[in-house]
C-alpha cells in the first residue's frame, strides 16, 4: 500500500510540473509586472519593476526576463524565478518593443523618439550599433533563421530589412499606413505585418520583399475607426496566425494556408498584444483598458477566462 501511494505521489508530481506555467505581464500604469498562473486562472501577485514598463522577453534560456521601462529609458534584466533585478541594458531614449535573436545573444530595440534601431550585445550589455531607420519605428522582429531583423516606421509607412551579418537595411517595403507590428513565420518564409490605420494584415514574403497578400479585417456590425490591429503571432506549426484588434475588442483568427479570417473572439477592451503558451495550446491577450488579460483555448479557438491583472497592461510573456 504504502508503495501505491508513493507511485500515486510521484505521478502527481509530475503531472503539477508538466502543467506548470507562468505569465508575466507589464502593467504600463502600476508601473510593475503581473505574475500570472494561467493554468489555475490565478493573478499570483504584482511587483514594482520600473517607471512604464512595456515590451517583455524571455531569456533564450528562460532564466531571465528583459523589460523596456519607458520612462527608466532601459531594458531591465529580471530573474525570472526570483524576480528580483539583475542588471540592466544600455537601450536608448523610451525603448517600447524589441526582438531577441534565435541565438539569443542580442537585442534589436526599437527607438521610436530618435528614428533609430538599437542593436545590442546581450553579454557584454553594450551598444554595438545604431541604425537610422524612418519616422516612429515600432514594430521589430527578427527572422527565425537569423538572417532579418525588420524595423516598422509607423509614420514613414515602411519596413526596414536588416541584414543581421552587416547591420545595414538593404532593402525597403512601402505598406499601408501606420504599420504597427511584425512577426516572421517558423520557416522565416514570409513577414506578416499590421496596419493600423487601414485595419489591414499584410503578408511579405521574404524572398521578395514584397506584398503578397492584403487581408482587410473589417468586423460585422463594428464601426471602422474602432478597428486597429496591433500585435500578431503566427503559430509554429504555421496553421493559424492571430491579430489583436485593439479597440475592437477581438482578435482575428486567420487561416495561415488560405489567407481567409475565420472567426473574430471577443475579449477584453483594446486588446493589444499576444503570446503562446510555451505549449501552444492556449494564447494569452493583454487588455488595457479592461486591465485585464483573456485566455483563448486554440483547440476550440474558444475564450475560456479573464483574469484582472492591474493597470493599462501592455507586454505579455509565458515562462514553462
Amino acid at each position: 500500500m504504502k508503495q501505491w501511494f508513493l507511485h500515486l505521489g510521484l505521478l502527481l508530481l509530475s503531472m503539477s510540473v508538466v502543467n506548470a506555467e507562468t505569465v508575466f505581464v507589464t502593467l504600463e500604469k502600476d508601473n510593475a509586472l503581473a505574475i500570472v498562473d494561467p493554468i489555475k486562472g490565478e493573478l499570483l501577485k504584482t511587483v514594482t519593476i520600473g517607471q512604464r514598463p512595456r515590451g517583455i522577453i524571455l531569456s533564450a534560456d528562460n532564466k531571465h526576463l528583459f523589460v523596456a521601462t519607458s520612462d527608466d529609458d532601459t531594458i531591465k534584466i529580471i530573474d525570472s524565478e526570483t524576480l528580483k533585478e539583475v542588471g540592466e541594458l544600455p537601450s536608448g531614449e523610451d525603448p517600447e518593443t524589441f526582438a531577441l535573436s534565435p541565438t539569443g545573444d542580442r537585442l534589436y530595440v526599437s527607438n521610436e523618439d530618435d528614428n533609430l534601431v538599437t542593436v545590442i550585445d546581450v553579454v557584454a550589455k553594450k551598444v554595438i550599433k545604431l541604425i537610422k531607420v524612418g519616422v516612429e519605428p515600432e514594430g521589430i522582429a527578427v527572422s527565425p533563421d537569423n538572417n532579418w531583423a525588420v524595423s516598422a516606421s509607423e509614420t514613414t509607412n515602411m519596413i526596414h530589412w536588416i541584414n543581421t551579418k552587416t547591420l545595414e537595411i538593404v532593402e525597403n517595403t512601402l505598406v499601408d499606413p501606420r504599420p504597427r507590428a511584425a512577426h516572421f513565420t517558423a520557416d522565416s518564409q514570409q513577414l506578416w505585418v499590421t496596419s493600423e490605420i487601414a485595419g489591414t494584415l499584410m503578408i511579405l514574403d521574404v524572398a521578395t520583399k514584397k506584398i503578397i497578400k492584403n487581408i482587410s479585417l473589417a468586423i460585422q456590425g463594428v464601426s471602422r475607426d474602432k478597428i486597429l490591429p496591433v500585435g500578431v503571432v503566427i503559430d509554429k506549426q504555421g496553421r493559424y496566425g492571430y491579430v489583436a484588434m485593439g479597440s475592437a475588442n477581438r482578435v482575428a483568427v486567420i487561416n495561415a494556408k488560405t489567407f481567409e479570417v475565420e472567426k473574430f473572439l471577443l475579449v477584453g477592451q483594446r486588446v493589444w498584444n499576444l503570446a503562446f503558451s510555451p505549449d501552444q495550446k492556449r494564447l494569452y491577450t493583454t487588455n488595457g483598458m479592461s486591465n485585464d488579460m483573456s485566455i483563448i483555448d486554440l483547440a476550440s479557438h474558444k475564450v475560456t477566462k479573464s483574469i484582472g491583472v492591474g493597470r493599462f497592461p501592455w507586454g505579455i510573456v509565458a515562462k514553462p
